[in-house]
């Protein structure tokens, strides 16, 4: 009964499930391109205002308007612009506090006129702090008494009812998001910076961790060119890297052997023990700096479809960096 109630409902409703869900998209759709006409003069100068400022950018709003709010400061954060998260309610019952002299205040709210919005704007104004309104309706009671506007324009919410905020809350993000990156640009916010903020979890690991934090240096298998193929196989096995440098008289690496050469050797049908290292070794091994991110070395290895790299350190060998190393910290 219950495989026929579904049979039945999805000949009956998946059509009209689907219509549903593109017509919310189409609206939103419809509400980002619009947002290109809010890329204006008073968006321009938003932007100045906060990348010149001394202070903080304070975000404040209720409801929905709120979550955003909380994103965009999540945003603004983690490129490079200090951001503080106050929420409307809270501050006209003690978090005006939050506010310092040379702090600006982005006030988040689709009517600009909910009572919360009408209490906290004055108190603001009064404080002599700036204050930017991301609104709908420039001609509400917040966009008439922001010093500047920012027209995140929803004439009509996805929700059938246009009770839901929906179209609203994405036009606000989409805005946020623009001035995040554009403040991200004006600072010259570099991939280096985004690391210091971004230590944790395998993003921040792709971004700052280097050969020589996760390479093992106990682990620094080498043979000489005369060293015969049985010592030169232990040096592999004894080192567990699957590869072992050749490293000469003078210190200089000329090699590299892989328990894949030694393979190919026995599958040729040479007799191994009349072979030395300098006969089996690759000559052009491929290399890695200690000071290089890992993440280059794993790319490395993936375009050269190998498995370990050598590694050093003022062109002198210091060890081995295997892609298990890389795999084990999360960097891919």
């Amino acid at each position: 009964m219950i495989v026929l109630f579904l049979q039945n409902f999805m000949s009956t409703s998946l059509s009209e499930i689907q219509k549903t869900a593109l017509g919310v998209i189409e609206k939103e759709r419809v509400a980002i391109e619009s947002l290109k006409n809010s890329i204006d003069d008073s968006f321009v100068r938003t932007v100045e205002l906060i990348y010149s400022s001394m202070g903080r950018l304070i975000v404040t709003g209720i409801g929905k308007s709120a979550i955003i709010g909380q994103k965009i400061v999540a945003t603004l954060n983690s490129t490079g612009t200090p951001a503080v998260f106050m929420h409307a309610a809270d501050a006209i019952h003690g978090d005006l506090g939050i506010i310092q002299p040379h702090d600006i205040v982005l006030c988040l709210s689709k009517s600009g006129n909910t009572s919360e919005i009408k209490v906290l704007v004055p108190l603001i104004k009064q404080m002599g702090n700036p204050l930017i309104g991301m609104v709908s309706n420039p001609d509400s009671f917040l966009g008439r008494n922001a010093d500047f506007v920012l027209r995140a324009t929803a004439s009509q919410e996805a929700c059938p009812n246009n009770l839901a905020p929906t179209v609203s809350t994405t036009t606000q993000l989409v805005l946020g998001d623009a001035l995040a990156v554009s403040l991200l640009q004006l600072r010259g916010f570099t991939p280096a910076d985004f690391a210091r903020f971004h230590p944790g979890g395998s993003l921040g690991k792709r971004l700052y961790t280097r050969v020589s934090d996760i390479m093992d240096r106990s682990l620094c298998p080498k043979v000489d060119p005369g060293e015969n193929i049985r010592e030169t196989i232990f040096e592999i096995s004894r080192n567990r890297l699957g590869a072992t440098a050749v490293i000469d008289d003078h210190g200089k690496l000329v090699g590299i052997i892989t328990d894949g050469d030694v393979r190919r050797m026995v599958e040729k049908g040479q007799a191994l023990e009349t072979l030395c290292a300098s006969k089996v070794m690759t000559s052009t091994p491929k290399t890695v700096r200690h000071d290089q991110l890992a993440v280059e070395a794993y790319q490395m290895m993936q375009n050269n479809k190998i498995t370990q790299l050598i590694v050093l350190q003022d062109e002198k060998y210091i060890g081995m960096l295997h892609i298990h190393d890389i795999i084990r910290e999360g960097i891919v």
